[in-house]
């Protein structure tokens, strides 16, 4: 690989007061960063599996120097396998403080470092899975904080998809969602569920507010070797050259 394409990953720790527990970050700075200019961060749960299985750093890499796309900062923040499912589930017994984390400890950590633009895309979540889910519950949280949401394959499970049911209006994010024509029974902590039915009800849902939404389903399964063949095109979606919200 020619040494352009050398991306730029470095790696912080916060101690928070909310988990309990220091929560380790990968921040990817796209070529050219500067201090001085205001960059859009993708925002991902399951940090360590966007960077690894996703290569999400390699690809926005190559989209910023080929295509042009609008640079932007990726932090990642690592998940404790251990408690992925009481973090990232609605109803676990770690969700709260895991958003709490989020919205109190992380977004400040990294925004009194990397400066954010005053319009457009500011901030976009994204996960896979339940990473999904927690992805919506912490912008539902705080809807004036995210522009957009990218779900790869998200578990919409029934206290989520009550939620958005009863957010009215639903916020002016731009929604992203992906899921795999194969993934109608996924073993999970719950049992086998099928991913591509709670997705299109969560689709219905949101065609019904109105929402500002793409989906996305082609053939694949529930793993990394369908997400990131198809993270390529979900950023093309966020981070195209001067789109921005009015």
């Amino acid at each position: 690989m020619s040494d352009i394409y050398k991306r730029k990953v470095i790696g912080e720790t916060i101690d928070s007061k909310h988990t309990g527990r220091a929560m380790d970050v990968r921040i990817f700075l796209p070529p050219g960063f500067s201090e001085l200019t205001a960059y859009p961060i993708l925002y991902t749960q399951d940090g360590q599996d966007f960077f690894m299985y996703g290569r999400i750093a390699t690809i926005a890499q190559q989209l910023i120097l080929e295509e042009g796309l609008e640079p932007f900062v990726i932090v990642g923040v690592d998940v404790n396998r251990k408690e992925r499912t009481s973090e990232y589930s609605s109803t676990g017994s770690r969700n709260h403080a895991y958003r709490q984390f989020f919205l109190d400890e992380l977004l400040p950590f990294i925004e009194n470092r990397y400066r954010v633009p005053g319009t457009g895309y500011q901030r976009v979540l994204a996960g896979d899975s339940l990473g999904g889910t927690v992805s919506f519950d912490i912008a539902l949280d705080q809807p004036d904080l995210f522009q957009g949401i990218l779900s790869l394959s998200g578990a919409f499970l029934p206290p989520l998809q009550e939620r958005i049911r009863e957010t009215d209006p639903f916020p002016p994010f731009d929604l992203y969602l992906l899921v795999g024509e194969q993934e109608t029974a996924v073993e999970t902590h719950f049992g086998d569920l099928d991913f591509v039915g709670m997705n299109r009800t969560t689709r219905d849902i949101l065609t019904g507010k109105k929402a500002r939404l793409t989906y996305v389903e082609k053939p694949g399964i529930h793993t990394w070797g369908f997400w990131q063949k198809e993270l390529p095109d979900a950023l093309r979606h966020f981070f195209k050259s001067n789109i921005w919200f009015s």
